[in-house]
């Protein structure tokens, strides 16, 4: 049975489309592994967002993990569930992790995204029950626990936990991520989400040779889903083994409390801008590896020299949140000073310019405490403990310095 002129042509015609669909299926592919392997590369700062549910839909915990292989430095920024702002996607106000319960992974992940103001291309999400086997298979998570902890929950579960510098099993991790004292507060709690985080790179780095296995991995990859295939995964899980876990900068996304329709939600602080301008910043203080910027954290000593009540611990606030570690915040001197001064106890202008850009504060004295000066004074030997002191002035709002007019 011969084909007729138009069933040639119609045939023909679909195969070219065909033909067309898959070359472009192919080319979108290829495109799609080109950005991944870009993004994966030892010069490009990998961002990955873990989620830890502990019931389906529910996300116990979720962290931003920046990293830059060509450092090994990394930062981690908790989102606290009850971040609250009126969400697009939900069309209302609500704590951000309804977004992940209603919405799901992808969704969350772009709200997070404008929440921080950076791009994340991966993400991990994981169980806690997969989480528990999965520190079993990595020989536990070491952590440090201040006090030994001994309650019991509201539902009867008798929560146990030794003191000390502990490694602790599945079950023990379990427990250390879920347990809430009365007397502790939501930061306590994030610590320990960061702490759990650290403690999972850490063995990730020391067990490499074992977890990174070809006949190994596949057993613990099992128990994470990500948006990567296999072979782009285990790149990204390489990498991250190369993370020096003495150098992580902590952060976690901060606000004002309020209560809308009886639940309690936080609002990031000066409408969002402030976290994003701290998340930008840690990156770059991951990125250059050039300066003595990465070699430490610096220490704050800040000082209200002003009549305005809390604005040193405000402040504070806004500096921890930068990844600076904080000495004391206190009362100045006095409570009359015109202009908001830094000042350079280290020699060191580069970072003393970083710290006062922070707040766009340009008047920066130089005053450096040799070791031999401290003695046995207070304030002497506080100030050999200080690299920068910040006294706040009347031109200090609250976020920056103004500038003066004339």
């Amino acid at each position: 049975m011969h084909m007729r002129d138009e069933q040639k042509g119609l045939l023909f015609l679909i195969v070219i489309i065909l033909i067309i669909v898959v070359s472009c299926i192919i080319v979108g592919l290829s495109l799609r592994t080109d950005t991944v392997g870009e993004s994966l590369e030892n010069d490009q700062v990998i961002r990955v967002l873990y989620v830890m549910e502990d019931a389906p839909g529910n996300a116990l915990m979720t962290e931003m993990v920046v990293y830059y292989p060509v450092s090994r430095k990394a930062a981690i920024v908790n989102i606290p569930a009850n971040i609250g702002a009126i969400y697009s996607s939900l069309g209302r106000v609500d704590g951000i992790s309804a977004i992940y319960k209603e919405k799901g992974i992808d969704v969350y992940k772009s709200e997070i995204e404008n929440l921080l103001g950076t791009t994340i291309p991966f993400y991990t999400v994981v169980t806690l029950r997969d989480f528990v086997k999965l520190s079993d298979m990595m020989g536990g998570m070491r952590v440090f626990i201040p006090e030994p902890v001994d309650a019991v929950s509201d539902d009867g579960e008798r929560w146990l936990l030794p003191s000390g510098a502990v490694t602790l099993d599945g079950d023990k991790v379990s427990v250390y991520l879920r347990y809430h004292l009365a007397d502790e507060n939501n930061s306590d709690v994030y610590e320990r989400y960061q702490n759990v985080m650290i403690a999972f790179f850490t063995q990730l780095s020391d067990y490499k040779s074992v977890i990174l296995g070809k006949k190994n991995f596949k057993s613990y990859s099992s128990l994470l889903s990500t948006n990567l295939n296999k072979k782009d995964f285990y790149r990204l899980m390489t990498l991250l083994s190369g993370m020096d876990t003495e150098y992580i900068i902590k952060q976690t996304v901060t606000g004002s409390a309020r209560n809308v329709d009886g639940k309690i939600f936080v609002f990031p602080l000066n409408g969002g801008e402030f976290i994003k301008q701290a998340v930008a910043q840690s990156t770059n203080m991951l990125i250059s590896t050039g300066s003595t910027m990465t070699s430490r954290i610096y220490v704050l000593d800040i000082q209200n020299g002003t009549n305005i009540q809390g604005l040193a611990h405000n402040t504070a606030v806004l500096f921890q949140n930068a990844s600076y570690d904080i000495l004391s915040s206190s009362n100045a001197d006095r409570n009359d000073y015109e202009k908001t001064v830094i000042i350079d106890h280290i020699g060191n202008k580069e970072i003393a310019k970083m710290v006062g850009d922070f707040i766009h504060c340009t008047n920066i004295q130089e005053e450096e405490v040799k070791p031999d000066e401290a003695g046995t004074d207070t304030d002497a030997a506080a100030a050999a403990n200080v690299d920068f002191t910040v006294i706040l002035g009347k031109d200090f709002d609250g976020r920056y310095v103004r500038p003066t007019t004339k």
